[in-house]
């Protein structure tokens, strides 16, 4: 069921399908919409200036219906369009196809590739980025292509992953410049590491950030290894400064990149602060919490995940992963803080405001993944500001924005403890007191599932021999069942939010995992072996254990649990309680051949989207379906069959001369999952009388 990457160890052979047959692009016949539902400060709007047409769209990311990843610098992945509703969703149907013409070609990483950006509108322009970081502007009511601007990565390199999650837009502030070339601009960060500014209307480079519209981001850092140090999500924006993070693969060696977080000037790209997470001296905040010895060693802690914005307070909000390496922490003992912790920092110098850790001394790669979604949250009917942040573990935490304290208690509890020698793992986890969205039990025999009499005792045998004490149970010589495993709970798709009804929407992912520590002598002969096809590989330099990992599968390549084994979940925060929880993903083209198909949920890989329509829609199952689902009930309403993986998070916004509203996903498949390939843009509207 899940594709094996083999990274930091060995990868798979380059692929390179041929491009489509028009080189970039199909056109799909736009159909019309039907009378748009104006909101009611564009009626009032359209009755002052006539016909707004593209105008309206001719505007800042914020003045936009989706100017962000997120949707908005808050992060909440919600619409307050309804022309799309639970009424008549099930009219929806292709606008428009975009074929980015980015399959790999030349590409030694092309195995790794997963198209999962999300496109931001802005400026009159639909942008949107494919894996080898190709910026692409279109036309939003048409799909056709304005301009594309390519980097130019070095493709003979074998980058740990090939993935963008898409670009952010930033407009020039001063109305004398706002005339200039460069005056709204395109930023992305790039696989090799660069942070690159786009001017918005032409697709050129802006020649006075940085180096010829450019910055370097490995200098000044410890680089071990260029193929493994990237940037796969946008830049967050506040104001003039841009906040970049990092992709690192932390599980090659203890002494990996660190997960420096740097601030840029959006004019000059100059330099205007960084902040370590991990500490390099006595003073840093989180220096009680680690071995300092160690921690000069470690690398990792890095933010490789979309960050958030607080513009009415001057903080960005950024979820960091594990310290190096994921699996064993014995050279890095302490609670390791900053490492998988909330940080909210102060955009203008760096310092942390505040800090909430939700894994300690994390052995299970629990990285915080999801963008913290900013919202207001009602305790005792009064709305206070709140920050949600979902984790790989399956659980929410919510804190006041400001200060940081919970806003519904965590509770700390011990946890199981460690068997291999030189580790001391936490003995207890911070557990929030919202409802888990994944079982933490232990997986016992018992619990063995299979489609069959025999796979099932195949699935028996397999549990019984592995350690399995539940959540957070630590990572064994033997193997260790992790139940979440991975990739999430929640994964980098994050949560949606429904302010109106304080209701959470999340993609969750029920797979087990098996994690194993072996000899480092056995590392290259398991990986050769045939024994060991869905498994993945990490040397660990500097500790006395390599790593091997895969999900817990049985012989038919099903997961070794009853199902379901992704969901869609609705968590209502006013009643502390899960209001519905569905299968996302059938086993559609999944498992063998005489199994037939059920709605059993699967893995998945991106995130929902909420609309004041009463929908959510999300891609990210295996079975490359779109979905939309009624909000308040959690029935599938709609689905379409993408001619790819959409493992990318969709978005929705108006556009055209009758403001006809379309909801947009990527679909180009994701070399993790092993979902079909292909490069796709499709938008989505409801029929009506043709332009």
């Amino acid at each position: 069921m899940l594709k094996s990457r083999r990274e930091e160890y060995q990868h798979a052979a380059p692929e390179t399908p041929p491009l489509p047959d028009n080189g970039r692009m199909s056109q799909v016949k736009n159909h019309g919409a039907q009378r748009t539902r104006w909101h009611a400060m564009v009626a009032v709007l359209g009755a002052a200036c006539g016909v707004l047409s593209g105008a309206l769209y001719a505007q800042s990311p914020d003045a936009s219906d989706w100017g962000y990843y997120g949707g908005d610098a808050f992060g909440d992945h919600y619409s307050s369009l309804d022309e799309i509703n639970r009424q008549n969703v099930a009219h929806l149907q292709v606008a428009w196809t975009y074929r980015t013409g980015e399959l790999g070609a030349g590409f030694a990483a092309a195995g790794h590739l997963s198209f999962e950006a999300t496109p931001v509108l802005a400026f009159g322009s639909l942008f949107v980025e494919t894996p080898t970081n190709i910026v692409i502007a279109l036309d939003p009511a048409t799909g056709r292509e304005r301009w594309r601007y390519d980097p130019h990565i070095d493709r003979s390199r074998r980058y740990g992953e090939a993935s963008s999650r898409g670009v952010s837009v930033w407009e020039e502030s001063d109305a004398k410049r706002q005339s200039a070339a460069c005056a709204r601009r395109v930023f992305t960060g790039t696989l090799d590491a660069r942070l690159i500014a786009i001017d918005a209307q032409t697709g050129k480079p802006c020649s006075d950030f940085g180096a010829n519209g450019q910055v370097d981001l490995t200098k000044g850092l410890r680089i071990r290894d260029r193929d493994f140090y990237e940037v796969t999500s946008p830049p967050a924006v506040l104001g003039d400064v841009l906040v970049v993070g990092s992709a690192i693969g932390d599980n090659r060696a203890v002494d990996v990149e660190r997960g420096v977080v740097r601030a840029f000037d959006a004019h000059t790209g100059a330099l205007r602060w960084s902040f370590d997470p991990i500490p390099d001296s006595p003073s840093h905040p989180a220096a009680a919490q680690w071995n300092l010895s160690q921690a000069a060693g470690t690398g990792g802690g890095n933010a490789w995940g979309v960050m958030s914005v607080d513009k009415d307070h001057g903080l960005v909000y950024v979820p960091t992963g594990s310290a190096s390496v994921d699996f064993y922490g014995g050279t890095r003992l302490g609670s390791n803080r900053f490492a998988d912790s909330l940080l909210a920092l102060d955009a203008a110098t760096g310092k942390v405001a505040w800090q909430q850790q939700l894994v300690h001394h994390d052995l299970w790669d629990f990285d915080l993944a999801a963008q913290p979604a900013l919202v207001d949250v009602e305790m005792q009917g009064i709305p206070v500001p709140a920050v949600i942040e979902a984790t790989k573990s399956g659980m929410l935490y919510v804190f006041e924005r400001t200060k940081g304290s919970p806003l519904f208690p965590i509770t700390e509890r011990p946890v199981p403890r460690s068997l291999v020698p030189g580790e001391q793992a936490a003995p207890t986890q911070p557990f929030s007191s919202l409802p888990r969205l994944v079982s933490q039990a232990p997986i016992r025999p018992q619990d063995a599932w299979g489609i069959t009499f025999w796979d099932r005792g195949k699935c028996r045998d397999a549990i019984a021999s592995h350690r399995s004490d539940g959540i957070f149970t630590p990572p064994d010589t033997r193997g260790t069942i992790m139940s979440p495993g991975y990739i999430g709970g929640v994964d980098w798709g994050g949560i949606a939010f429904d302010a109106r009804r304080q209701r959470v929407f999340a993609a969750v992912n029920h797979l087990p995992m098996v994690v194993t520590l072996i000899p480092p002598g056995e590392l290259g002969k398991q990986a050769a072996s045939s024994d060991y096809r869905s498994s993945e590989f990490a040397r660990q330099a500097g500790t006395p254990y390599a790593m091997r990992r895969e999900p817990l599968l049985s012989p038919w390549g099903l997961p070794c649990i009853a199902p379901p084994w992704g969901t869609l979940v609705s968590v209502d925060l006013r009643r502390n309680r899960i209001v519905w929880q569905v299968p996302l993903g059938s086993t559609e083209g999944l498992g063998p051949w005489f199994a037939p198909t059920r709605d059993f949920g699967t893995p998945n890989m991106g995130g929902p989207i909420a609309t004041a329509g009463d929908l959510v829609f999300v891609g990210a199952a295996m079975d490359s379906y779109f979905r939309a689902f009624d909000l308040e009930t959690g029935r599938e309403l709609w689905k379409y069959h993408l001619p790819a993986g959409g493992q990318a998070t969709p978005m929705t916004y108006r556009a055209g001369r009758n403001q006809r509203q379309y909801v947009v996903i990527s679909a180009g498949g994701h070399g993790g999952l092993g979902t079909p390939r292909g490069d796709y843009v499709i938008a989505f509207a409801l029929p009506g009388l043709t332009r």
